[in-house]
């Protein structure tokens, strides 16, 4: 949503607004179906999140640039808002990595995952190179170096033994443990 706020206060953005319409259309989709099947504990901090993140923070920014900033300085504070959590959303996985290196295993990071990030982070960034737009470029250049990071850690640990004993993850026996009123199989 916030990209294509960006996108409509940048004007003749056009690629920006249908590209991130459409990833806004899909997400939107995803995230219904996952409300559909998900356990109702999991539905409801899914709703929670989901209200706090698109209805409070998008409508605090939504109303802060549109009151406070005008003109060129809007742009600017938008784009710097869209730089701030996309180069979150390229952080989070270094405590995967952390994982990967710590327990030799990349069980938890999946390799397609990896993957199309690190293309998508290519693509983003030579998008913002060529149409000059330093808030698109700059977090898509970490993007992509940390999905080449992601990449070259596969390639080292994918056919590495798992080392449990540095995580909390123990070996179990396989028992029956009870799990939220189910049943579940632990190996």
């Amino acid at each position: 949503m916030l990209w294509v706020f960006y996108a409509l206060v940048k004007t003749n953005a056009l690629l920006l607004i249908t590209i991130n319409s459409f990833g806004l259309l899909i997400e939107s989709v995803y995230i219904v179906i996952y409300l559909i099947y998900a356990p109702s504990k999991a539905k409801k901090c899914t709703v929670r999140m989901v209200i706090f993140l698109n209805v409070i923070v998008f409508g605090l920014i939504l109303a802060v640039t549109l009151s406070a900033f005008h003109g060129h300085k809007r742009l600017i504070v938008l784009g710097c808002i869209c730089v701030i959590f996309s180069v979150s959303v390229f952080v989070a996985p270094l405590s995967v990595m952390r994982l990967v290196i710590r327990t030799k295993s990349v069980e938890f990071m999946p390799f397609n995952l990896s993957l199309f990030l690190t293309i998508s982070a290519a693509v983003w960034l030579s998008y913002g190179v060529l149409s000059k737009d330093k808030y698109v470029a700059f977090p898509n250049i970490l993007g992509l170096l940390f999905g080449i990071a992601q990449m070259v850690l596969y390639c080292i640990y994918k056919d590495a033994k798992p080392d449990l004993a540095d995580t909390s993850m123990k070996a179990v026996d396989s028992q029956d443990v009870k799990v939220e009123g189910e049943i579940a199989q632990i190996v």
